[in-house]
């Protein structure tokens, strides 16, 4: 049986941020610092593996089998959760192998891996895909590339009442809305889920369109029967899935100095670039309240060209 301590429960604090732009624009913006919860289980991957785990354990699975790419914070995350608490991990991952950061945390982790292709990889949606893997592997539980579908969805509606239990320490007594990366779009459709309409989810999509965000937000959605829906989507990803480049890195270098948030290029640096883009824009207005969620992932970093300030 898959289970976990019942005791672990992370946390993550929330702060001010303090940028010259947004004293500027008279816009207030405070971070939910997930990237603080663990030092290797961080960020929104935790909460979107969650119930994948419940169902797992109620199932009577002993172990997850899952997707990502070389660089995957979701099998980052699962593959530390594997090796401390005890239970098999299985990757299958896109491309052909190679050695990266993130790879060979993977291999000391436990975790063992399969190479797809790109090919390979791309069949993951179609029907029958799990077949194969169901046969080989029968002691684990398939889960979805970065933890999604409506239980991955689920576990992320958590960070409402998180945050909202902080927010009055921090002298606000209500918002105008979130703001955060969109990779899946887990982890935002967990927050329109949990606010029900009350407060808008704003995402900044780190992947172009054709990688299906909107539609796989909207199926999470209509899966959960949730009638009014408050969310809005933004072109985030700066050209393509895992583009970076020179001014994104320098906006994240500046923002680094100024406030002392670790950021990295494929998701947090890219949506904070995008935030600034549509202040400038003038999507929000003077006085407004945003909370920004630091999705982690910051051991992303390593695969990229970015100072490391911290």
């Amino acid at each position: 049986m898959l289970s976990l301590p019942s005791d672990w429960l992370p946390s993550a604090p929330l702060e001010h941020l303090h940028l010259d732009w947004l004293t500027q624009a008279n816009i207030h913006v405070v971070v939910l610092r997930l990237d603080l919860i663990d030092p290797l289980i961080s960020g929104n991957k935790w909460f979107k593996l969650i119930e994948h785990l419940a169902v797992a354990d109620l199932a009577g699975a002993q172990g997850i089998i899952s997707l990502g790419g070389a660089h995957s914070n979701h099998l980052h995350a699962l593959a530390a959760a594997g090796k401390r608490f005890g239970f098999p991990v299985v990757g299958l991952l896109r491309g052909h192998p190679q050695e990266t950061p993130t790879v060979l945390d993977l291999q000391a982790f436990g975790m063992q891996l399969h190479w797809l292709g790109y090919g390979g990889y791309r069949a993951r949606h179609e029907p029958g895909f799990w077949l194969p893997w169901r046969a080989q592997y029968p002691h684990l539980q398939p889960v979805p590339e970065g933890g999604g579908g409506l239980p991955g969805a689920r576990g992320c509606a958590g960070l409402l009442a998180m945050a909202r239990d902080q927010l009055g320490a921090l002298g606000w007594n209500d918002y105008d809305g979130w703001w955060l990366a969109a990779g899946t779009g887990t982890t935002l459709a967990g927050l329109v889920l949990a606010e029900a309409g009350a407060h808008p989810v704003y995402g900044a999509l780190a992947v172009p369109d054709d990688h299906g965000v909107a539609r796989q937000v909207e199926a999470i959605i209509q899966e959960a029967g949730l009638c009014n829906p408050a969310y809005e989507l933004f072109d985030g990803s700066r050209g393509g899935f895992a583009k970076v480049d020179p001014a994104l890195l320098e906006f994240i270098r500046l923002t680094e100095q100024a406030s002392s948030v670790p950021l990295e290029p494929l998701y947090t640096g890219k949506a904070l670039m995008a935030l600034k883009q549509q202040i400038e824009a003038g999507r929000f207005a003077p006085g407004a309240r945003l909370i920004f969620v630091h999705t982690g992932g910051l051991q992303g970093r390593r695969g990229f060209a970015v100072a490391d300030q911290h």
